[in-house]
């Protein structure tokens, strides 16, 4: 339903309502969509930008504008640029229903597509579809937290996944080239080794390099023992991040 300014009667659209309860009243302001976190991140630093409507209400929906002896015994000013600027910094952004199932969509979406990106059936080496993991975060019950990104929520998801549904799942071995001298090498090779869960390919001349793979993890172990051991002189190489059966 469209919100009304009182004093003309425009019509706002692609609105976003920002309430503060304080002093036992509440109190709104009407924003632009998507610039009330840019305001929070930084990124828009003007009100003008930010606001319909330069006004503190009530309730915007029924254009009920904050009397100034309000808004002193709340914020202790009736400055309205101050008043909106604690609104817009503590404040809770109104989302409606609809849009908030819509936004949950999009980020469970999200987070089975980057799952799907990371592991693979660790039976065939290769990638399930985004639908497939889909449905196993469905069966594993997993909650998507809104006020999180969807990578953040990645590791959860896929425990969640492996512990509570059907779908046989593992994160993607990493594909790394390790270099060292070949003196180097050889000392260190079955240290190496231990850390792969594949060594696809060893040679042996003046340098002494490995590709293998790795649970992801492992990549720092790889890291601290070259520089304990080699100091600078080996390197490591990532080659694939996810390696699968097709690459």
């Amino acid at each position: 339903m469209p919100i009304q300014q009182p004093s003309n009667q425009i019509k706002l659209t692609n609105v976003s309502i920002v309430r503060l309860k304080k002093g036992g009243k509440r109190f709104e302001i009407a924003c632009y969509k998507n610039k009330v976190q840019e305001w929070r991140n930084g990124v828009e630093t003007s009100l003008d930008d930010v606001l319909q409507i330069s006004n503190v209400f009530m309730n915007v929906s029924k254009g009920e504008v904050a009397k100034s002896n309000d808004l002193q015994k709340a914020f202790g000013t009736s400055m309205v640029d101050d008043v909106v600027k604690e609104i817009l910094k503590k404040g809770e952004v109104q989302v409606a229903e609809k849009e908030r199932d819509h936004d949950l969509a999009s980020l469970r979406k999200e987070i089975a597509t980057i799952v799907a990106e990371k592991c693979v059936d660790p039976a065939t080496q290769r990638p399930y579809p985004v639908g497939m993991i889909e449905k196993a975060m469905a069966e594993a019950g997993v909650s998507v937290k809104a006020g999180k990104n969807a990578k953040s929520q990645v590791a959860e998801t896929l425990r969640l996944i492996q512990g509570h549904s059907t779908l046989p799942i593992q994160r993607a071995r990493m594909r790394v080239r390790v270099v060292l001298p070949a003196a180097e090498g050889e000392r260190l090779q079955e240290q190496l080794r231990a850390l792969a869960e594949t060594v696809e390919k060893e040679d042996k001349g003046e340098s002494w390099e490995t590709v293998m793979l790795i649970e992801p993890s492992q990549i720092r172990a790889i890291n601290e023992l070259l520089q304990k051991e080699c100091k600078g002189k080996g390197r490591v190489e990532t080659l694939t991040f996810a390696a699968t059966a097709d690459n």
